[in-house]
């Protein structure tokens, strides 16, 4: 009897470490307003978020969670499936962990569309969604990345990249390729980083290059999760539109903030926005680009106090 015991107790444990993300990091108090960070990518992680807002978040009066999606970053793991159930279930396990009934998700980029999805598929365990640079149409932010990058390029008349630019635009606009190919000239254009901070920004940037153990994660970014989302979910034909729909015509809290300096957005991104959620639950900043809880941080903590409280 207590061999048997002892192998359901670790068979229950080898159940439990491996139903959730390796990385979760908390800040604030227990009690307090649950919120979750999901982070972008995919492939990516919740080192910037984590190192320049979680704790200060956790000030105002936020129980602050911040975790890498299995698979990616710090949740290094060999089994990860990289489906849109298995991030839900990965969700529901901070909830199940931290005895969470009801908290507000924050989303980041292609973390605000697992936010948007989970928002729709759970919508009593979520008080509010917020989405941070997040594309209602993953094909749209495709394109703006190539409008950006062709307006630098012809500025600087530098007719290599032109003629590359020529030949991804020629691509499988589903591929993982041509996927790869915006990304790689997002980040030679530096199309989402901000050109002239504010004071704030540029202190908090210089915290950050100094957090040694976050700074690393910035460009650490893995092949695997934009694959097997590909494989398993078509991510790259995604587009949340009617999703958010749904959430707004259900009296949903939705509400989205975007930089007007983020080179992978548009002003009609920002406009169908409104026109789903509302325009009073848009924010569209200045001096601001992708990193926006970053670029406006003021701004930002303004918004979620206002909103989710």
């Amino acid at each position: 009897m207590k061999k048997f015991n002892l192998l359901v107790i670790l068979t229950m444990s080898v159940f439990i470490a491996v139903s959730q993300p390796a990385y979760i990091k908390t800040f604030g108090k227990k009690e307090a307003l649950p919120l979750i960070f999901l982070h972008g990518g995919p492939g990516y992680n919740s080192a910037n978020f984590e190192s320049t807002t979680a704790q200060h978040l956790a000030d105002k009066g936020f129980f602050v969670i911040v975790y890498d999606r299995r698979g990616e970053g710090r949740s290094e793991d060999m089994s990860a499936k990289f489906t849109f159930q298995e991030s839900f279930d990965d969700i529901m396990s901070i909830y199940k962990k931290f005895e969470i009934t009801e908290a507000v998700l924050v989303g980041h980029g292609f973390g605000g569309i697992i936010a948007s999805l989970f928002t729709e598929k759970f919508p009593e365990k979520v008080n509010a969604l917020v989405l941070l640079s997040t594309p209602l149409s993953i094909q749209e932010y495709f394109r703006n990345i190539i409008k950006s990058s062709n307006v630098i390029y012809e500025s600087k008349k530098d007719t290599v990249n032109l003629k590359l630019l020529k030949s991804v635009e020629k691509m499988d606009t589903l591929s993982l390729t041509y996927a790869s190919a915006c990304f790689n000239h997002t980040i030679i254009n530096r199309l989402t980083s901000i050109s002239n901070p504010t004071d704030e920004a540029r202190k908090i940037y210089e915290l950050f290059r100094k957090d040694s153990v976050n700074i690393k994660f910035v460009y650490q970014f893995s092949y695997e999760a934009p694959q097997g989302f590909l494989n398993n979910e078509k991510y790259t034909n995604i587009d949340i539109s009617s999703n958010l729909k749904k959430l707004s015509a259900a009296k949903k809290k939705v509400f989205a903030i975007y930089g007007k300096e983020d080179g992978t957005n548009s002003v009609s991104r920002v406009e169908k926005m409104k026109n789903i959620i509302g325009a009073a639950n848009v924010k569209f900043l200045d001096s601001c680009s992708y990193n926006v809880f970053i670029d406006q941080q003021a701004m930002f903590f303004e918004s979620i106090n206002t909103w989710c409280k």
